[in-house]
């Protein structure tokens, strides 16, 4: 992710060992396609200026396959974004900054089901690595 680091993001990253996680986490980040998932679900996300501003696509993406992976409910993916400072990260999401709460997780999670957009992300992936 592009964002730019705190001082708390910097230090973070500055540390000498690098867990599990955080390997899992850098594999993923290399291996999805990430804007071709983006490009199937931007059509379908809130745009700002209706109502409260929405958080990034790529972090909302970010957090519900990291909620996949580790097999998380909402409330318990919110708090792993809190507690869990390499999952914040891989999620474009400072250390210092707002985290989205479980329902904005849950929404996030219902728009893909009313759209059918899952089956077209594991396609898109599938295709993906069979093309890589």
């Amino acid at each position: 992710m592009n964002h730019q680091l705190s001082f708390a993001d910097s230090e973070y990253q500055n540390k000498r060992r690098q867990t599990r996680k955080e390997k899992f986490l850098g594999r993923m980040e290399m291996l999805m396609p990430w804007s071709r998932l983006e490009a199937l679900i931007e059509p379908h996300y809130p745009k700002a200026g209706n109502g409260r501003r929405p958080y990034p696509l790529a972090t909302m993406l970010r957090i519900h396959c990291m909620q996949q992976w580790y097999n998380m409910s909402d409330p318990a993916m919110e708090d792993a974004l809190y507690e869990i400072t390499s999952m914040r990260l891989f999620s474009g999401l400072s250390l210092e900054g707002p985290i989205p709460d479980h329902t904005t997780i849950m929404n996030f999670r219902h728009l893909l089901e009313r759209h059918g957009l899952a089956r077209q992300m594991l396609e898109e992936v599938n295709q993906w690595l069979g093309d890589g």
